[in-house]
């Protein structure tokens, strides 16, 4: 690939077709490519099935690009009908813009925003305001019916023998003439989306190069499945939100510590930031030694989503998860490690390491707990004892407070 975006996407999984990939390469290795995605404002959170496209246009942003984020205000109200077997249920106005401001909340952490950046469009800015024969006859006349019907994502749903509504069979053409709106005023000549989405952005494509003579693009990534084929981003407490008042930091970590074998090095490259080469590097390690790899993995993801600040408390909740028992918690890569040489055990300060990792503030914030013997070595209060004692034996677990906590291997 010419396109530095491109060769990254392509190595790190994001790609599952295109209209046109050479055509996107050449766009984009000439010129600060315009992008986007589109969601409909069906929850008041995104949810981690929706972290691949939004990760794609952080990669697209990062090698220079302009992403569009287009939130469906208006194609809301009519309903997506791809690959679903009944219509959704028609929200009120009031649902919807609610559910458009938590979107917005969702879409905070993973994009830089402002005029010249990544922005925010609501499609019901436009939308609301065609008229109806107007658009039967200036848009219309460019959807091919025989087409639309041809899409695996409408075949589906009439196969099956179920109603598919002249409401949501709209859907499709407004989806596309979303696209011409956004090339036309925004410059925009990429559509990106999930692979369940193809009909929908060939509408697009295809009725920009009817009625402008124009080539536009469409990119789709994969869905996000498991190595055996089965869904990801449910749970059996439902979806894994992205909003915290849905989903609380430590369960959104969870999800991701508890990531198959299998899985943890193709996750590590689609939902992370660290280096290919790096990643790469991990792909020989197998067996309990993953652990440490999906502690990583779940770190990393939960920093983007949610902070990298919320780590210290949710290695914390998971270590007290664990019973305190050092040998699990080392295991599991639970709990954070200090390691030290047997050797050197008795010249390194408890105060030190206090320091060092964070468990405390500064020198003298652990001083204080300490003299106030509110340092613990194994849940039992330190007293007179300043420094490690490297009878202690492998492991011990180091805490400052009730709710801060480390291990310390002896090597």
């Amino acid at each position: 690939m010419k396109s530095a975006f491109l060769e990254e996407a392509l190595a790190r999984g994001f790609f599952y077709q295109s209209t046109d990939l050479d055509g996107v390469d050449e766009y984009l290795s000439t010129n600060r490519g315009v992008g986007y995605i589109g969601f409909d404002a069906t929850a008041t959170s995104l949810h981690v099935g929706h972290m691949i496209p939004i990760l794609l246009m952080r990669l697209f942003q990062k090698h220079g690009h302009k992403p569009l984020i287009l939130v469906g205000g208006g194609t809301t109200k009519l309903g997506d009908p791809s690959f679903k077997n009944t219509a959704r249920p028609l929200l009120t106005d009031e649902q919807i813009q609610d559910n458009i401001a938590g979107i917005k909340r969702c879409l905070m952490p993973f994009l830089k925003f402002g005029d010249d950046d990544a922005q925010i469009l609501n499609n019901a800015d436009w939308l609301e305001k065609l008229q109806y024969i107007p658009f039967l006859r200036e848009i219309g006349r460019f959807f091919s019916v025989n087409r639309m019907i041809s899409f695996d994502s409408v075949k589906s749903r009439l196969s099956d023998n179920n109603s598919l509504s002249f409401l949501e069979f709209n859907y499709m053409v407004l989806q596309g003439y979303d696209f011409y709106h956004l090339y036309k005023h925004h410059d925009c000549v990429i559509q990106f989306g999930g692979q369940d989405q193809w009909g929908n952005i060939l509408n697009g494509t295809e009725f920009i190069h009817k009625i402008l003579k124009k080539n536009a693009f469409g990119f789709t990534v994969p869905l996000l499945t498991t190595s055996d084929g089965v869904k990801m981003g449910k749970t059996a407490n439902g979806a894994v939100w992205l909003c915290k008042d849905l989903l609380s930091p430590y369960d959104f970590w969870q999800f991701w510590r508890n990531t198959n074998d299998a899985d943890v090095i193709r996750m590590l490259y689609l939902f992370t930031d660290l280096p290919i080469a790096e990643i790469k590097r991990m792909e020989s390690i197998q067996g309990a030694e993953l652990n440490a790899i999906k502690v990583m993995l779940a770190d990393e993801v939960t920093s983007i989503v949610h902070g990298r600040e919320t780590l210290c408390e949710i290695h914390n909740t998971a270590a007290m998860a664990f019973g305190g028992n050092c040998k699990e918690l080392s295991e599991s890569g639970a709990m954070p490690c200090y390691r030290v040489q047997r050797s050197a055990a008795t010249s390194v300060s408890l105060i030190d390491i206090a320091t060092e990792m964070g468990l405390c503030e500064s020198r003298g914030d652990a001083k204080r707990l300490l003299r106030g013997n509110g340092m613990y070595i194994n849940d039992k209060p330190v007293v007179d004892c300043f420094c490690l004692n490297s009878d202690m034996g492998d492991m011990v677990k180091f805490s400052c407070g009730k709710k801060k906590h480390i291990l310390i291997i002896f090597e």
